[in-house]
């Protein structure tokens, strides 16, 4: 038979234990909350046996995506598996921006000695122009939205576009690959440089969770296509001072019809 200094104690141990397992789950999941820094929303893919067969696969291929690029973000923040590198990885994402590779061509152009190195300068910076272009044509038609980002900085606040899909970094690292390997790499040391820069650049774009899987891959390929469509649109030298010479004649066609009406007149 229980006395009631002992009930009170067990009334007082019984009631302690559930608050005290609470406050360390509560603390628990805390920390893995804080830990887990994914960039990516959780996305509901169930489907169902009465969808279209198409929409089931586009679905499950989506799945796909999204497990991938979560696993591959690990430099999603600086709480993440390899989060101590994450400034060199944005180093190597910064090194794909259209700005950088815009006012690096515009110099050599404008700096440019013989006409050759003008008119490869010329076609680069069109091609990079072109790039912006198409890219944003896509990514306004196909409407992805961007991983969730937790924690804006300021490089995410001016440089990130709102759509992903695609890769503007990998498209314009594939192009640029491309071009430098065809009209300034000889060397097979460099063409491995050149193909490795490439890569790292698409690679940052998946380990600071900035995009899926499916749109630096699809980047990729777009790119290595834009740089035969370079090919057939290159401007020559003769080209170009045939077109300003054209322009300029038409003109001065149009000056000297203006005064020979006002003569007339």
């Amino acid at each position: 038979m229980s006395t009631p200094m002992s009930r009170r104690n067990s009334c007082r141990g019984g009631g302690t234990r559930p608050s005290a397992e609470n406050h360390v789950r509560r603390r628990g999941s805390n920390n893995n909350n804080n830990n887990n820094c994914s960039y990516f929303s959780s996305e509901d893919f169930s489907v169902s046996l009465s969808q279209p067969i198409l929409a089931i696969t586009l679905r499950f291929l989506l799945a796909i995506d999204l497990w991938l690029s979560k696993r591959v973000g690990v430099c999603a923040c600086e709480e993440s598996p390899w989060g101590s590198i994450r400034p060199l990885v944005r180093l190597v994402e910064l090194s794909g921006h259209v700005i950088p590779w815009l006012i690096g061509t515009l110099y050599s152009l404008l700096r440019g000695e013989t006409a050759e190195e003008r008119e490869i300068m010329l076609n680069l910076t069109l091609a990079l122009l072109m790039d912006l272009l198409l890219v944003r044509l896509v990514k306004t038609l196909v409407h992805r939205r961007r991983p969730v980002q937790i924690r804006l900085d300021i490089f995410s606040t001016f440089f990130v576009e709102r759509y992903s899909f695609p890769s503007g970094h990998a498209t314009r690292a594939a192009m640029c690959a491309r071009f430098l390997l065809a009209q300034f790499v000889y060397t097979a040391s460099t063409r491995i440089l050149v193909v490795g820069w490439a890569a790292l650049v698409s690679l940052s774009r998946l380990l600071l969770a900035r995009q899926y899987v499916t749109d630096v891959g699809f980047g990729l390929a777009m790119g290595y296509c834009q740089y035969s469509l370079v090919e057939k649109l290159w401007v020559t030298q003769d080209c170009l001072q045939d077109i300003l010479l054209l322009r300029l004649g038409e003109r001065l066609n149009r000056v000297y019809s203006g005064f020979w009406m006002t003569d007339w007149q």
